[in-house]
């Protein structure tokens, strides 16, 4: 008897479902569809975030469904890190390294963020999107490091400073802004000097106020070690009116018409030997001169 075409082959014990019945992503399945996050408002940006949190909370945290989760929300609030990265666009430093510091605040916001609170997620991470970027700026944006006492000094400083120009209508005194921050004046100086290491010029930078003029670098002096020469010389000018007369024509001939001292004896009419004793014992009497006078 010929086998039925129609019948199933009946399934044994350790057959397992081809794949297209197996859930490539479980956690997927138990969320609603997210669409690319550039084509998502904020009211449904902050609906899928509640979602989100709420399956956050019942994930076991290190596993693949947890990271999965977390990094969902950081792409989903990202808006919320440029938005307060915009603030600080006037600064020196690149927006992307500001960006990229806020998301860290948002990554700590989202670990902090409990749904019990009844707090919107948005009004919860500003403030540590925000702090985390003064934070930055606060620790490296300083040419010199300077304690961070001084660093909040600066910042009281400037404020007071502001209020103070706008209530007298002119800068404001060492003795007011100490009056206005309840400081001594010598706590105020020193903020203000450590307020000159917040930023620094580059040598190779061309003055705002004259562009004829060179880079900062061709101003800067330098040590000029002909200074060191003339000291010397002046020093030594009563010291030398003081020699004998052909000590100091000897003195001539070696040193300024730069006669050796063959030629200096045959000029004198004395052998190089006795000039080799005179030029030694003169310049022996110099030396202890100007040992004397130092």
């Amino acid at each position: 008897m010929s086998p039925r075409l129609d019948a199933s082959p009946t399934p044994t014990a350790t057959s397992t479902p081809p794949p297209a019945q197996l859930d490539p992503n479980p956690i997927i399945a138990g969320l609603p569809e997210i669409p690319p996050y550039d084509e998502i408002g904020a009211v449904d940006a902050r609906a899928l975030s509640k979602t989100l949190f709420e399956r956050l909370e019942s994930l076991e945290e290190g596993t693949y469904e947890y990271s999965y989760v977390r990094n969902t929300l950081v792409e989903l609030n990202l808006a919320l890190v440029k938005f307060a990265a915009s603030r600080f666009r006037s600064r020196s430093e690149p927006m992307e390294d500001i960006i990229q510091v806020g998301t860290i605040g948002l990554i700590k916001a989202i670990d902090r963020f409990e749904l019990s609170r009844g707090v919107e997620f948005p009004t919860f991470a500003m403030p540590t999107i925000v702090g985390e970027i003064k934070r930055f700026f606060r620790d490296t944006s300083w040419s010199v490091r300077v304690p961070r006492r001084l660093q909040e000094l600066r910042l009281d400083l400037a404020k007071a400073g502001d209020e103070l120009a706008q209530q007298l209508d002119r800068a404001p005194t060492v003795a007011e802004l100490a009056e206005r921050l309840k400081i001594s004046r010598d706590e105020v100086v020193e903020g203000m000097a450590a307020s000159n290491a917040y930023t620094a010029s580059s040598l190779d930078a061309q003055p705002e106020e004259d562009d004829s003029e060179g880079a900062l670098a061709d101003r800067i002096g330098y040590e000029d070690h002909g200074l060191e020469g003339i000291e010397y010389v002046e020093s030594l000018k009563p010291l030398i009116a003081e020699l004998p007369h052909r000590d100091r024509q000897i003195l001539s001939l070696r040193f300024v018409a730069n006669m050796t001292q063959s030629e200096i004896g045959d000029e004198l009419g004395i052998s190089q030997m006795h000039v080799s004793r005179l030029l030694s014992r003169t310049l022996v009497r110099l030396r202890k001169g100007l040992t004397v006078e130092e």
